[in-house]
């Protein structure tokens, strides 16, 4: 039988979204962990129960934490089965706890993905009846017990999903406005841009404010999850619930990189988008790391750096994905390149955006080009770097 001692480290893998893996290491690695694995979508790393729920505390840019129970051999739903009656679940999930099941699932054998999760969750939840004489609920919901299978070709992996629901729903953006970017992919972005917390951010076109509020969380050195409600149920099993208190304690007390604040401007024409983003900031914490300012992306202040500083502008323009938009946004992106020129000198300048040729009317060569997903659309990160003017001789 397993050994199910939440302080016996085992394989736990961490996911994030395609091309982000680069910056998912970087914070995995400055946590102290060695990645063992790693493929396109996530890294895997050797925890225990307590350090899994440690790492959904502090990750900025990943989306679930697994951890490892079982791997097996198995080539068909029989095998599955068999084996999931056999996994002592009675020892993991209380029979008054809630259950879900989710899967990432290809095998010839399967024809409707779902099935494997139904069989599954039958399995474990007949399995714990029989044992403990008490069955429990089970659905959709992911505010419970977690488990995901993976399976691939003749091999099958049972995880313990630490979180639940999306680390991306850090629990501040209650107005979202139009097309928010998500936290993740917003603090992958910053990454991507070499922002780590110790530089001025200026975000023209901030919508409701996701980029700055990721900037001043970095800024401020307060851990992304502090914001979440419990997503799930996990930190009550197998007496965790000190060691989980105990830890959200420490990442209070996180310290910012830098004593003094550097300044983080997020502005936008639109009165809807300034109030959103305040009242997300205000309830992320870090209102008072960010000054507002309703105006038109041209107008935005640009902070004056002092010598040895540096800034970051970032533009999230829209991308012209609907019919007929191109055209109108062609002047824009030629003015995010003359804001470039005229007010950012000492600055990194950053357009993050799915277009390739808006992106070009920009006028500028880009020193970098990194590739994201938003949603299922292409983008690329395009950087440029804004140097002081010579002085005059």
């Amino acid at each position: 039988m397993p050994d199910l001692d939440p302080h016996k480290k085992r394989l736990t893998r961490i996911s994030c979204a395609e091309h982000v893996v680069p910056y998912l290491r970087a914070e995995v690695e400055a946590m102290g962990y060695e990645v063992q694995e790693e493929d396109k979508v996530s890294v895997a790393v050797g925890a225990d129960l307590v350090e899994a729920l440690r790492l959904t505390l502090h990750l900025r840019t990943a989306q679930q934490v697994y951890w490892l129970l079982d791997r097996t051999r198995c080539t068909s739903l029989k095998m599955l089965e068999q084996w999931a009656r056999s996994y002592p679940w009675e020892e993991l999930i209380p029979n008054d706890a809630y259950l879900s099941i989710s899967s990432n699932v290809a095998h010839p054998s399967v024809t409707n993905t779902m099935y494997p999760n139904l069989l599954l969750k039958d399995a474990i939840v007949d399995r714990i009846k029989q044992k403990t004489g008490e069955r429990p609920d089970s659905g959709p919901d992911r505010s419970g017990v977690v488990i995901h299978l993976v399976w691939k070709g003749e091999r099958a992996w049972v995880y313990l999903n630490v979180n639940g629901q999306r680390l991306s729903d850090r629990g501040y953006r209650k107005l979202p406005h139009h097309a928010p970017m998500s936290e993740t992919l917003a603090a992958s972005v910053l990454m991507g841009m070499g922002y780590d917390g110790t530089q001025a951010l200026v975000n023209p076109m901030c919508g409701s404010g996701t980029l700055a509020i990721e900037g001043a969380l970095m800024m401020a050195g307060r851990a992304p999850g502090l914001m979440r409600n419990d997503a799930s149920a996990l930190h009550t099993l197998l007496d965790l619930d000190d060691a989980y208190i105990e830890m959200r304690k420490e990442a209070r007390k996180s310290k910012a990189p830098i004593a003094v604040p550097m300044p983080i401007i997020a502005s936008d024409h639109d009165p809807a988008a300034i109030d959103a983003a305040r009242r997300n900031a205000m309830t992320a914490g870090v209102d008072h790391l960010i000054e507002f300012e309703l105006c038109d992306f041209r107008d935005t202040p640009v902070p004056q750096l002092e010598p040895g500083e540096h800034g970051h502008v970032i533009f999230n323009p829209e991308y012209g994905i609907r019919l007929g938009e191109t055209d109108e946004l062609r002047q824009v992106y030629r003015d995010i390149g003359f804001f470039f020129k005229d007010r950012c000198a000492g600055y990194t300048g950053h357009v993050f955006t799915g277009s390739r040729s808006l992106s070009t009317q920009v006028r500028l060569r880009a020193m970098r080009k990194l590739p994201f997903n938003n949603s299922n659309i292409p983008c690329r990160l395009l950087s440029y770097e804004m140097y002081e003017p010579e002085p005059n001789p």
